[in-house]
């Protein structure tokens, strides 16, 4: 049954078509009728009239402005060469109707200025006998009602049909948005998973190379410190692997594994831990917090502690052998201050300007989003005198 519905929809011609032969039916009897009645002869006319009618019937769909125009045009014809209305006239109730809800403005204002003029013409070319002129201006009003309801009934359709199909183009809007702001959130979820792991591996890998270097050249002469730099990777290694099943959990749709080691979120606190790692690498750090510490929101806190992190990355890849560094944390009334400066030899310019002309400096453009994130300001560049600085000004906020 649904295919049949489906099947008629796409083809509504034949469904008008299907009507039209009924109408012509109905109208044919109705004429053979009336001839063969006593007194009644309608007149030659009327089978031309009829068979434009079915026409209109037929073609209203597909032709609605043209099926109105002959719609008109043969009841004019009515009115001109006198052929009394019969049973095929309802095909103007149609075509109005079909103007009203398919047809261009035009055409639907057309069809009610002719539906409301149709009944009084046809009652003073045809007036109705013994009937007083109230009676006949009451039987005119009658007339007309069904040609209004007509129109306001296809002009309601058009209302309704105009209506979901605004309806559904904001639904269609509103799903290219919801698929815009997808793209969006999995793009700045990319770029903080790459900030993540690059900041993870950058500076694990550094402290592993460093230690690796260091116990290739102590391994004959001292066995104990070759043993050592040997257990600070190992432990950094698995730092490593541990933080980077965190971030890599987020890709991940089911469960997480059974025995899966979970790491929190680094953060202030653990700068402690992270200059001793750096220290024991091999790097002097000087580390100092002024001011009050306070709760600060997770996202000020990893912040911070990924730019110190980077920061003293780029030192140990790019200071030199003696070189040194020196960390201040401060607590301002409406901020967090970070200060980070060695005096090495200072990063490659090329790595500080436009992001790394080579390919490289993620690492500083990583800080630059992620200080942008949180509303702050972030200066890095060559220290006077020698080495890098490196700046920040966090906005703090009560975690609670």
């Amino acid at each position: 049954m649904q295919r049949l519905y489906d099947f008629l929809r796409r083809h509504p011609t034949w469904v008008d078509s299907f009507w039209a032969v009924v109408l012509l039916g109905v109208s044919g009897l109705s004429l053979v009728t009336l001839s063969e009645g006593p007194g009644q002869d309608p007149s030659v006319g009327a089978v031309p009239v009829v068979l434009g009618f079915c026409l209109v019937v037929a073609l209203r769909r597909r032709f609605p402005e043209w099926m109105l125009v002959l719609a008109a045009f043969i009841g004019v014809c009515q009115l001109v060469f006198d052929v009394e209305t019969n049973l095929a006239n309802f095909a103007m109730l149609v075509i109005i109707y079909t103007a009203a809800a398919d047809g261009p403005r035009w055409a639907s204002r057309f069809a009610l200025i002719g539906g409301l003029c149709a009944a009084p013409l046809s009652s003073m070319r045809w007036p109705t006998e013994n009937v007083s002129a109230f009676g006949s201006v009451l039987f005119t009003l009658f007339q007309i009602v069904p040609f209004a309801l007509a129109w306001v009934l296809g002009d309601s359709i058009r209302t309704r049909r105009a209506y979901f199909a605004q309806l559904e183009e904001r639904a269609a809007r509103l799903e290219k948005e919801r698929e815009a702001q997808a793209k969006v959130a999995v793009a700045a979820e990319r770029a903080r998973i790459a900030r993540e792991l690059h900041d993870v591996v950058a500076h694990n890998v550094s402290v592993m190379v460093v230690q690796a270097d260091g116990a290739a050249y102590v391994l004959d002469a001292a066995p104990d410190q070759a043993k050592k730099a040997l257990e600070t990777i190992s432990g950094t290694g698995r730092q490593a692997l541990a933080e980077m099943r965190r971030l890599l959990g987020v890709l991940r749709t089911g469960e997480p594994e059974e025995g899966s080691e979970y790491v929190p979120q680094p953060d202030v606190e653990q700068l402690d831990e992270l200059i001793e790692q750096v220290r024991t690498s091999g790097l002097p750090v000087d580390y100092k917090v002024e001011g009050t510490p306070r709760p600060l929101p997770s996202g000020v806190e990893l912040t911070a502690y990924r730019i110190v992190q980077e920061a003293l990355t780029n030192t140990r890849k790019h200071g030199g052998e003696n070189a040194g560094a020196s960390v201040r944390l401060v607590y301002f009334d409406d901020g967090l201050g970070l200060l980070v400066e060695d005096d090495g030899k200072g990063a490659p310019h090329e790595l500080y300007e436009d992001g790394g002309a080579d390919g490289r400096g993620h690492g500083l453009i990583g800080m630059r989003e992620r200080v942008g994130m949180v509303g702050g300001t972030l200066d890095a560049g060559p220290r006077p005198g020698g080495g890098f600085r490196i700046s920040a000004l966090l906005p703090l906020k009560s975690a609670h």
